[in-house]
């Protein structure tokens, strides 16, 4: 039995040692991150509290082992959570997401002051303890890992980790609480805050309508789909066109309209009411129900040729006779403009005859199989040049490293890779897979290398005072900013549980508001914060360790 010590005992480095060591480090954290206390669990993270305990118990691993597992697992996630927020990160910045992304800014500035605060009035604490106090405190696992890798020191490394730890409980209870107190105060009832959402998502809906109209107005006789767009001056794609005959093709913008021609439309909301006043009244058809040759089918771009390149530019009148009324993109339906550009995965809706249907298929892919397939070229090129990017100084001594770097080229690529015809597209179990893999192998690494040493720092008056600051740390800015959003701006109580919960970038946080309201509104909020409030995160760690360390 001497060699199944030898394989599980603490104490030996050997490969096989080492690989078993991480495999019940991760399957052991991620089986109790699970579990639920009070309706909330701590996830992947539970991974990290794992690691401490074995590495408290005398497991090791070999030094240059355990960097290049650490570093390589933090590029895996950072380089995935780049291509998640990617496409949010500038959408963002749109009206109505400006004043939520600055309340969370405002949550960062607000906790940087208050570490700030402690580092000067305290002034026997180490600012890498209070950068991972400050990270534990917000649950920001990525702001952490930015922090080690600027460091780069081993005592520090592990300084941050027990920081980390020991605010992380607390940290996410702060939240919830700065929750309820916000809602205690102003004396708010869920129930009317999810009626004001919902009215409010039914009154501003702007997915595409799909309607029927007969042509009744004299004046556009005669007149061609072209000039009906010169008219209106709003996008707009006739589907079908059903002439006096009863006969049905599909229209180009040389078709003629003439009174008693009926037509499928797919416009904007807020154009209904202009079409009507140009074109005629809305009648009740069902198109599908109507003999003829035109049919509708969906369409998958899985052909890479195709990324990023307009709607327009394929052609489908001239070269297909068909059209195309709309667009879905990760479940979203968009109208389907000329100067739409197609990302891999969009779902085209087109109508016309099937034969040319199955020409325009095999021309864009449409194979779910393709599309399932990592591209493995567009992550390692990243990697290679968020390496890269992350080396250069750039000012100040101030370098992105092995968590910045990726971070923004995996932000750019999700943004503008089509230009260098690189398919950022991802499958979400395959993104999914590569980011808790990544974090997986990070916390391991962080775990078992600060276990040693940890129940001695943490587990004294220095351990009660990092728990102390990191509960002030994480409640006082988001009950500051919570009152502001809700006395000031009046927002909506759950968009300012999304704002709270993004602004920490902690999804235990968010499970509590979407389980406690039943509405996704949290979410909606907490993605219009996570892509910039992520990137600060990131950068105000760094800073901090760059600056005072």
């Amino acid at each position: 039995m001497e060699w199944l010590f030898d394989l599980i005992g603490p104490g030996h480095t050997e490969l096989a040692s080492t690989l078993v060591l991480y495999s019940f480090v991760i399957a052991a954290g991620i089986f109790l991150g699970k579990l639920k206390i009070g309706g909330i669990s701590l996830g992947v993270t539970f991974v990290l509290f794992v690691g401490i305990i074995m590495g408290h118990f005398g497991y090791i691993v070999n030094p240059e082992v355990l960097k290049f597992v650490r570093e390589f697992g933090l590029i895996l996630f950072i380089f995935a959570i780049g291509i998640q927020v990617g496409p949010g990160f500038f959408s963002s910045f749109k009206k109505g997401g400006v004043l939520l992304n600055g309340l969370a800014v405002l949550i960062i500035v607000l906790n940087v002051s208050i570490v700030l605060a402690i580092f000067y009035i305290d002034g026997n604490t180490e600012i890498s303890a209070l950068v991972g106090v400050m990270s534990g405190a917000v649950t920001n696992t990525p702001g952490l890992a930015a922090a080690q890798q600027t460091a780069g020191t081993t005592e520090a490394i592990n300084i941050m980790a027990m920081g980390y730890a020991a605010a992380y409980p607390l940290g996410v209870i702060g939240i919830i609480l700065s929750m309820l107190i916000v809602k205690a105060v102003f004396k708010i009832r869920t129930e009317d805050e999810i009626k004001a959402i919902e009215d409010e998502i039914e009154s501003s809906q702007q997915k595409p309508l799909i309607v029927s109209f007969e042509v009744t107005n004299k004046l556009i006789d005669g007149k061609t789909l072209y000039d009906l767009h010169q008219i209106l001056h709003c996008d707009f794609v006739v589907s079908r066109l059903m002439g006096a005959d009863g006969k049905v093709i599909i229209p180009t913008s040389k078709t003629e309209l003439h009174v008693g021609d009926k037509i499928f439309v797919v416009l904007g909301p807020n154009d209904e009411m202009k079409f009507k006043g140009v074109i005629g009244h809305e009648i009740e058809m069902d198109w599908e129900e109507v003999q003829s040759q035109v049919y509708s089918r969906r369409i998958v771009v899985t052909q890479s040729k195709y990324n990023g390149v307009p709607l327009g530019d394929l052609r489908l009148h001239t070269a297909y006779s068909l059209n195309c009324t709309r667009v879905n993109r990760a479940g979203v339906d968009l109208l389907a403009s000329p100067g739409l550009r197609l990302q891999m995965g969009d779902r085209l809706v087109v109508v016309g005859d099937l034969n040319d249907i199955e020409r325009l298929s095999v021309r864009l892919g449409n194979s779910m199989k393709r599309l399932n397939q990592p591209n493995l070229i567009t992550i390692f090129v990243g990697i290679l040049f968020g390496i890269i990017v992350g080396s250069i100084n750039v000012g100040f001594g101030m370098k992105l490293g092995l968590a910045g770097g990726p971070l923004v080229v995996a932000i750019l690529l999700s943004r503008f890779g089509y230009k260098f015809k690189l398919v950022t597209y991802t499958s979400s179990s395959a993104s999914l897979l590569m980011r808790e893999l990544g974090i997986c192998l990070f916390l391991a690494s962080v775990g078992i290398s600060s276990g040693r040493g940890f129940a001695d720092t943490v587990f004294n008056t220095t351990g009660m005072w990092w728990v102390i600051w990191g509960f002030i740390i994480t409640f006082v800015p988001l009950l500051i900013v919570g009152c502001i959003a809700r006395g000031v701006y009046k927002i909506n109580f759950l968009t300012i549980m999304g704002l709270v919960s993004g602004g920490c970038t902690d999804p235990p946080a968010l499970a509590y508001a979407n389980n406690s309201t039943g509405s996704d509104a949290p979410a909606v909020a907490y993605s219009t914060v996570y892509p910039l409030t992520m990137f600060l995160r990131v950068v105000a760690a760094q800073a901090l360790i760059l600056c005072f360390f």
